[in-house]
């Protein structure tokens, strides 16, 4: 790998272990936000809406980073193969991580934008509750944490 390569390389897993934390923290921030309305029973706002915004914006960030460190690393897409399948580091890597994650992001994907189309506060609510609840909890699990924030 030449010198620029790997410069690139290590800027974006640095980019991609720091946009980790902000992910974890916008979602988690905005599923206890939102469960916080949900168990006072208030109305869904555009407050609600937008505190669910931040979770969405941060995950596709994320996701345009992990696109790119999946395509560059020689851990990614270039190392998947028979052989990768048979070493559980590997595999995490080559597909395990970036599969998990896209599910993740696709939950919540759905979840942010099928409000649009609820208009019961208790819903709209329980759509991001459930949407993103599963989309952390996914991440959690499947993030590389005996190496993280490599």
């Amino acid at each position: 790998m030449s010198t620029n390569c790997l410069t690139m390389y290590t800027g974006l897993k640095h980019l991609h272990s720091g946009l980790a934390y902000l992910v974890l923290a916008g979602l988690a921030f905005s599923f206890i936000y939102t469960l916080t309305g949900y168990l006072s029973k208030q109305p869904f706002t555009d407050k609600n809406r937008k505190m669910a915004l931040i979770g969405f914006i941060t995950m596709h960030l994320q996701l345009l980073a992990g696109l790119l460190i999946y395509l560059v690393s020689p851990l990614g897409v270039g190392n998947v193969s028979g052989e990768t399948m048979k070493e559980p580091l590997a595999r995490l890597y080559a597909v395990e991580h970036p599969l998990t994650m896209l599910i993740a992001v696709v939950l919540v994907t759905l979840g942010y934008t099928g409000l649009k189309k609820l208009t019961d506060s208790n819903k709209k609510f329980k759509r991001i509750l459930v949407f993103y609840g599963i989309g952390l909890l996914l991440i959690l699990i499947r993030i590389p944490w005996q190496v993280w924030p490599n």
